[in-house]
């Protein structure tokens, strides 16, 4: 039998996946010369045993035990998702706001029953997912008006119940993390297609509440294009919306659910609009000489109808630092995809925008086509080989003393070149005066019709004990800058607790008074992950 692995207490995925004191020094040394700075030192990684915990305010109540851990190991793995200043609390060894205790439901009378004794004695319950947040969405300082924390965990709620081949479509549990879910689907040769970066560790429930987004770089790019239904409980009951593959029946009850975050309830399952697993692929890639012709190619695909299942464009600087070969150059990744035959005209039509928006060079297309388990095999390697290395080199660099994060935004075409420009500008200018030095790199990871998400990565050095103060200011900056050019606080990174000052001036204030009449309605008691999208 195999060794269970370990997820890391304080960073990013699997313990044994770290990057090693080797590869963190090599690190360091690249970082050294792209900042013109001294490499960062090799610092050892924190261990467990140092981590310093509070004890529990209160106790496991009688009736819960089944289902719920007090151990200091299970409060530490619940404090934090995984934001820069979760990495850098979490390396310092700092979990003083751990919960009280983590529920780990087995089922939705599990869940009930907590939020009905949570409700009745002011504990404010915060549901994880899968703990990938980056916006300060799963952890909760209580403050004077609730006597605790509880972590609500619904991870071993992990099934599919229900696959309807004929509709295409699949009733899921929320706690079912990305590998669990696809491994079930494809037992019938479905797929779900929702890849997002925290894919192998976040949860059907953490998309569903965050607004995810996925693989699809065009039509599908959110969670809320796969939902047919939604169920969600919370303090007042049962909420669940009817099973239609569209309606005009007033407000849509899913659309209040998806992206609530946990402050209306618990989402425990939902129906899915699911895909047959595609057997053909085609890629290419376009290279540009300037980042203006790279851009005017991503929307002039994005506007011919073709809906590419991937459409990203990356400038010189972020292509270099993903390890993708351009010689100075930007680069955008085209591929298409599908159950039942060839898209060469699609590719071709693509290919043609690139030419006329002056691509300089035009790699592929490359053609693809494999049977439904060799299509399952290259899925999971074509995701750990673009996607899954990233988040470990952010908590390497943390762990160097370097301030490195990511923000990302959506606008409209017209506004996307003052929003670049304005962005830019903001964030290189306080990185300079902060840090001394820095770099930004940009990438569209989403196109639309109507306009982009561009998805921004910043370096700069940093000093250990004195990290989260730099990067508040240059979080500050990104988002003054992104809120004034016509951008959206997040495209697919959610609220939570974060972005709540740009949030509340991007929403109506009628609205924000609207839903919180909604919430006083499910969650009287006001104790559902306090703090995300509203205040009292």
């Amino acid at each position: 039998m195999e060794p269970t692995r370990k997820r890391s207490f304080w960073a990013w995925g699997w313990e044994d996946a770290l990057l090693s004191d080797d590869e963190r020094a090599q690190l360091a040394q690249m970082v050294g010369g792209l900042l013109h700075v001294e490499p960062p030192a090799v610092t050892p990684l924190p261990t467990i045993e140092r981590a310093r915990i509070n004890a529990p305010r209160i106790s496991v109540p009688t009736g819960l035990e089944d289902f719920c851990d007090a151990s200091d190991r299970a409060r530490i793995e619940h404090t934090y998702g995984r934001a820069f200043p979760d990495l850098v609390r979490g390396f310092s060894g700092d979990f003083s706001r751990a919960p009280d205790f983590v529920a780990h439901a087995r089922h939705e009378a599990d869940v009930a029953t907590l939020l009905g004794w949570a409700a009745e004695n002011r504990v404010a319950v915060v549901p994880y997912g899968g703990g990938t947040s980056v916006v300060g969405g799963v952890e909760c300082a209580p403050g004077e008006r609730y006597v605790g924390v509880v972590s609500l965990d619904l991870r071993a709620m992990d099934q599919v119940l229900e696959v309807d081949e004929r509709s295409l479509a699949a009733r899921i549990q929320a706690g079912a993390t990305g590998p669990l879910l696809e491994a079930q689907l494809a037992e019938k040769g479905l797929t779900l297609r929702h890849f997002p970066q925290s894919f192998e560790f976040s949860t059907l429930g953490g998309w569903l509440a965050t607004r995810a987004g996925g693989h699809f770089a065009t039509l599908y790019t959110h969670i809320d294009d796969k939902v047919e239904s939604v169920r969600m409980i919370t303090p007042k009951g049962a909420f669940e919306s009817r099973r239609l593959p569209g309606s005009g029946a007033g407000p849509s009850p899913d659309r209040l659910v998806i992206g609530s975050e946990g402050a209306l309830g618990v989402i425990t399952e939902a129906w899915l609009r699911v895909h047959r697993r595609p057997t053909w692929r085609s890629s290419a890639s376009a290279l540009f000489d300037t980042w203006q012709q790279a851009v005017d190619a991503a929307r002039r695909v994005s506007q011919a109808g073709l809906f590419p299942s991937n459409c990203r464009l990356l400038d010189a600087r972020e292509a270099m630092l993903n390890g993708v070969p351009t010689g100075g150059r930007n680069v955008l990744l085209l591929g298409f995809e599908s159950a039942d035959g060839p898209r060469d005209a699609w590719m071709a039509r693509a290919i043609s925008c690139c030419r006329e928006a002056g691509a300089s060079e035009i790699e592929g297309p490359a053609v693809r086509t494999m049977d439904e388990r060799a299509s399952r095999d290259r899925d999971s390697a074509a995701w750990r080989g673009s996607f899954l290395r990233g988040p470990y080199l952010q908590s390497a660099l943390v762990s160097m003393g370097m301030v490195a994060d990511t923000f990302e935004t959506a606008c409209t075409w017209d506004a996307f070149d003052s929003l670049h420009t304005a962005v830019t500008r903001a964030v290189t200018d306080v990185m300079k005066r902060v840090c001394g030095a820095g770099v930004l790199s940009c990438r569209l990871t989403h196109v639309y019709p109507d306009g982009p998400a561009p998805y921004f990565t910043f370096i700069a050095p940093g000093t250990h004990g004195a990290l989260l103060e730099p990067w508040a200011e240059i979080k500050r900056a990104a988002s003054e800058a992104v809120i004034a050019n016509g951008g959206t606080i997040t495209h697919h990174h959610a609220v939570g607790r974060t972005h709540r000052p740009w949030y509340d001036r991007q929403r109506p204030e009628l609205f924000a008074r609207s839903l919180a009449a909604v919430k006083r309605e499910l969650d009287p008691a006001w104790v559902m992950n306090p703090g995300v999208l509203l205040d009292e």
